[in-house]
């Protein structure tokens, strides 16, 4: 078996199907809104929180979470669309979640992060598992 069959094959069971559902949705809902409403959720809010060159940043980002969105919902090299969004989750995390952690604490972090940490949960988890039964790969 060569390396690309290894690492997209997966003996995982068919429920891996909703796992893929909820991260791929997620990821391709945040993407197209980046594009469709860039003040609030694409370059204007990339420019609020400091990120560097928000103007391209927003759309370059928005496009990989369409793209890799749109692979876990295939099940369309699972493993490999979910390190990108894996990477945006944790500047996403990094750059407007730790910040609540001084000012408001840990509970009021842990309830603004939590829909960051199920797709980070969701997408650890299918890289470790792979897309299952019903994908693509």
């Amino acid at each position: 078996m060569n390396l690309l069959a290894k690492l997209t094959s997966s003996k995982a069971p068919n429920a891996i199907l909703l796992i893929r559902l909820m991260v791929g949705a997620v990821f391709l809902s945040e993407g197209i809104q980046k594009l469709l409403f860039p003040a609030d959720v694409g370059a204007g809010r990339f420019a609020k929180i400091g990120l560097p060159s928000p103007e391209f940043l927003g759309p370059f980002v928005g496009s990989f979470e369409i793209a890799c969105g749109a692979l876990v919902l295939l099940g369309l090299l699972t493993r490999f669309a979910v390190i990108p969004l894996l990477t945006i989750m944790a500047v996403a995390l990094y750059s407007t979640k730790l910040p609540i952690l001084p000012k408001s604490g840990f509970w009021k972090m842990a309830h603004e992060a939590r829909t960051d940490f199920s797709m980070v949960m969701g997408a650890l988890f299918l890289l470790i598992v792979g897309a299952g039964a019903w994908a693509l790969d």
